[in-house]
C-alpha cells in the first residue's frame, strides 16, 4: 500500500536532485581510482587502522568465485581463508559464506561480515545460513558466529548492519523489518516488522531504468541503508528506493515496548532517492549514493540534502567506508549491470571495477 504522502515524497526528491546536480561538475578530479578489477564484481568496502582493505564480493557464476576477500597488490585474496569462501550447494552453510552482503570494520577493530545465507537473489534463506560472522583480523580466524535464523522467514534476506554499543541493529530487505542483537547475551529480535517504513514503495531502479530480478521480475528491495547517529541516540534506515526515515535508539534497545508504540516514533528524516549505499561521519552527515543520477549526496542532521559529487563512472555506489585520513571510499559496484538486476539477461558489467577515493576531510564514525 502506498502511502498518500509517499508521491509528495518523490515529487520533492526529484525537485531537490535536480536543483542541486546543477551545482555538481559533469566529472571529478577528485575521484581517485584506489582498486580495480578485471573480472571481479564487489558491493562494498571496508578498512581497517592499519590500512588492510576488505570487500565482500557478488559470485556471477553458481558455486564460483570467492563471498569475501582482503585486497593485496591488487588481488582479492579469499579471507580468512579458502575454506570460508569455498562452500558449493550440499555443504554446511552454517559453517561457510553463502552469500556475504556487507562487511565492517567494528569498533573493537574487528571485521564483521553478514552472509544472507540464501545461495541466489530472491531464494530462500539454507538452515542456520544466515549469520553474522566475527573475525580477529589479528590472527585471522573467526572469532564468533552469530546465528541469525531464529529471526528470519523463507523470504528474509539480511542486508546490512550496525552497531549502538553492545547491540547490533540489521536491515531486512525480504521479509520487511529490522533485526535486533543483543551481543552479550545473543538475543535476537525482530522490530519494525512489517511496518510501511521498512517496505519498498516503488521498485528499484539505477540509471534511469526499472530493475528485474534474474526471472524477470520487478525487484523490491525492503529495509536496506542504515546508519547510527554520532551519539547513539538516532537510528537512520530506509528501502533501497528511500525516504529515509529515524526513530530514537531508546525504542529499538527495550525489548519491552510493542512494535504498535514504536511505529508511533517513525520520523521522515529525508526525501532520498534510489541509493545503493551510504555512510555516516562524525559530525553525523550522511553520504548516501543516488543510483539514478550517477551522484553521492550529502544528508545533513538536519535532513538537508545536497551533492558532494557527480560523475558518469559511479554507477551503483554501493556501501562505502571513511577512512582516518577523511576519505571517503566509494566503491562503483555496477550492480544494475549484473544478471541478478538485469532481468537474467548477460552480465553487462563494464571492466575494470573500481573502488574510488575521495578526500572530504571528515571523521570517520566506527558504528
Amino acid at each position: 500500500m502506498i502511502r498518500p504522502s509517499f508521491i509528495a515524497l518523490l515529487l520533492v526528491a526529484a525537485l531537490n536532485g535536480a536543483a542541486r546536480a546543477e551545482d555538481a561538475p559533469a566529472g571529478s578530479d577528485a575521484l581517485k581510482p584506489m582498486i580495480q578489477s578485471d573480472s571481479l564484481v564487489f558491493n562494498g568496502v571496508t578498512r581497517s587502522k592499519d590500512g588492510r582493505v576488505f570487500s565482500p564480493f557478488q559470485r556471477q557464476s553458481k558455486d564460483t568465485g570467492i563471498e569475501l576477500g582482503e585486497w593485496k597488490d591488487g588481488k582479492a585474496v579469499p579471507y580468512p581463508d579458502a575454506g570460508w569462501n569455498d562452500w558449493k550447494s550440499g555443504d554446511d552453510p552454517a559453517k561457510a559464506f553463502v552469500a556475504v552482503n556487507a562487511i565492517r570494520i567494528g569498533p573493537d577493530g574487528d571485521l564483521w561480515v553478514v552472509d544472507k545465507g540464501a545461495p541466489g537473489m530472491g531464494a530462500a534463506p539454507l538452515p542456520g545460513g544466515p549469520k553474522l560472522v566475527q573475525i580477529d583480523l589479528a590472527t585471522n580466524t573467526v572469532r564468533k558466529v552469530y546465528p541469525l535464523q531464529a529471526a528470519t522467514t523463507d523470504k528474509s534476506f539480511i542486508d546490512d548492519f550496525r552497531f549502538n554499543g553492545r547491540h547490533v541493529y540489521l536491515t531486512d530487505a525480504g521479509q520487511p523489518g529490522l533485526l535486533v542483537l543483543d551481543l552479550d547475551t545473543g538475543g535476537l529480535r525482530r522490530a519494525l516488522d512489517g511496518h510501511w517504513s521498512t517496505i519498498a514503495q516503488r521498485p528499484l531502479t539505477g540509471q534511469g531504468r526499472v530493475l528485474r530480478d534474474d526471472k524477470d521480475k520487478l525487484l523490491f528491495i525492503h529495509a536496506d541503508q542504515l546508519e547510527v547517529s554520532p551519539d547513539g541516540k538516532t537510528f537512520y534506515y530506509q528501502a533501497c528506493t528511500g525516504p529515509l526515515y529515524s526513530i530514537e535508539t531508546r525504542y529499538l534497545d527495550d525489548a519491552s515496548v510493542s512494535d504498535a508504540e514504536r511505529a508511533k516514533h517513525v520520523k521522515l528524516h529525508a526525501a532520498t532517492v534510489a541509493t545503493g549505499g551510504t555512510a555516516i561521519d562524525a559530525s553525523g552527515t550522511i553520504y548516501a549514493s543516488d543510483t539514478d543520477g550517477l551522484r553521492i549526496l550529502k544528508i545533513a542532521p538536519d535532513g538537508a540534502m545536497s551533492t558532494l559529487v557527480q560523475d558518469p563512472r559511479l554507477v551503483w555506489v554501493d556501501a562505502m567506508w571513511i577512512d582516518e585520513d577523511g576519505g571517503l571510499w566509494i566503491p562503483a559496484a555496477q550492480m544494475n549491470r549484473t544478471p541478478a538486476m538485469n532481468g537474467g539477461e548477460a552480465s553487462a558489467v563494464k571492466f575494470p571495477t573500481t573502488i574510488y577515493r575521495m578526500q572530504i576531510d571528515a571523521k570517520p564514525l566506527r558504528n
